[in-house]
């Protein structure tokens, strides 16, 4: 308890007397250090206190976590094995590894030492987070995605997601070797990219979208100029022509908001050769469509939906309320006439993240968007051990849109689309 009372008080002398270090790109760690450990000195004279040279030496070093580091979870934002984070209040966090989510533990000293955790989170970003507006999205420097949430909203006090980011999933062989899709398709789909066909990666959260798109992209040319839009930034592409866009929630007195769709229309006059939008969420449906329809093509998208019937479904329901007027027949020839591929990403029972099905979108049938698997997963069962056991098989669809490829100089085998 005594280590404690120590801790909070110079957390609280430190953030009040350091606020602007934490805002810094790199602190120097001895640096750093010299200053915590005047200030256990000055909090341990202040309360007549005092400890061993041991005790005292794990005050630091445990502060050192929190200011250097990211206190109690440092140790699992840097296990490569971990995907997911999730800090129900002080006293629970959970981790997913290997697909699997287990209480770990570990816990924080209080709600101070979480709040600490949070402002530290929020310091080099331009998010808040109060009473006034108590949730909030931002993303580390590495990628990974945080979400915050805090009380009244969340009852068990304050709540953080952080979705990792894999340094370690970089090509299409990671995919293959991760087990989310096959050497049939990834050969597919890095075709694709290069012969601008247009493609929107769908699933629920966590499925694994952002990171197939991340991994993806990476395969666009390094002559073309990419614009990526997302409300977090998380994608981190390596060509030189990057040009990144992040949307901004409105300040406290409800202004200066910046939406993805405010994004995506001043990104067409900022000649993009290719345009990534981290996901669709609204109105900026249409915009995009329009946008593909008009020769913006490439153009890549994630959307959350379980099927791709229900990408479609979605689509029209985002472009019918954003106050446009247009009917459904037009919609569903927007559609057609500007996505080729749907790429169905799922997290099996076993924790598996799979590509289940490469839907093309073959124009209109009976006035409704037709869609055509080309690769789907075909689950044969669950073995003893939990494992789901099956396998890719392509259905004997071609895509319609092979004339993409021979105009981009790429040559893919018939073969490639041989029914299994």
């Amino acid at each position: 308890m005594v280590n404690k009372n120590i801790k909070d008080r110079v957390r609280r002398q430190f953030i009040a007397k350091h606020i602007n270090i934490f805002s810094q790109d790199s602190v120097d760690e001895t640096e750093l250090r010299n200053a915590i450990t005047l200030a256990v000195e000055e909090a341990l004279n202040s309360e007549r206190m005092a400890l061993s040279a041991e005790e005292k030496k794990k005050v630091i070093e445990e502060l050192m976590d929190e200011f250097h580091g990211f206190g109690p979870i440092e140790t699992l934002l840097k296990d490569p094995g971990i995907t997911e984070i999730m800090i129900n209040g002080p006293d629970k966090i959970f981790a997913e590894k290997d697909g699997v989510t287990k209480l770990t533990g570990i816990t924080f000293d209080n709600e101070q030492q979480l709040s600490a955790l949070i402002f530290k989170l929020l310091a080099p970003t331009r998010r808040r987070v109060d009473e006034s507006y108590p949730f909030t999205d931002l993303s580390l420097k590495d990628g990974s995605r945080v979400n915050i949430i805090i009380p009244p909203l969340a009852l068990d006090g304050p709540t953080i997601t952080i979705r990792k980011f894999s340094k370690d999933i970089t090509g299409a062989d990671d995919l293959i070797r991760l087990g989310t899709l096959d050497h049939r398709m990834a050969d597919f789909l890095i075709a694709c990219i290069n012969a601008k066909v247009n493609m929107l990666f769908a699933g629920a959260t966590g499925t694994g979208k952002t990171t197939t798109v991340a991994v993806l992209s990476g395969y666009i040319s390094n002559d073309e100029r990419i614009v990526t839009i997302e409300d977090t930034a998380e994608l981190h592409l390596n060509q030189p022509h990057v040009v990144r866009l992040e949307s901004r929630p409105a300040n406290i007195e409800g202004k200066g908001e910046v939406t993805i769709r405010h994004l995506f229309k001043n990104s067409l006059r900022m000649r993009p050769d290719r345009i990534i939008l981290g996901e669709i969420r609204g109105s900026e449906a249409l915009d995009m469509l329009q946008a593909i329809c008009s020769g913006h093509t490439g153009s890549l998208a994630v959307l959350h939906a379980n099927t791709p019937q229900e990408v479609i479904y979605r689509l029209e329901t985002m472009i019918l309320t954003s106050g446009v007027p247009i009917n459904l027949e037009v919609i569903h020839r927007q559609i057609a006439a500007a996505i080729h591929l749907i790429i169905q990403q799922d997290q099996l029972v076993d924790g598996g993240r799979r590509i289940t099905r490469i839907t093309q979108v073959n124009g209109l049938k009976d006035g409704q968007v037709n869609l055509e698997d080309i690769f789907v997963y075909d689950i044969d069962g669950v073995d003893a051990g939990g494992k789901v056991k099956g396998r890719w098989k392509a259905t004997g669809v071609k895509p319609v849109f092979m004339q993409l490829f021979k105009k981009a100089g790429i040559n893919l085998s018939d073969d490639l689309f041989k029914k299994d």
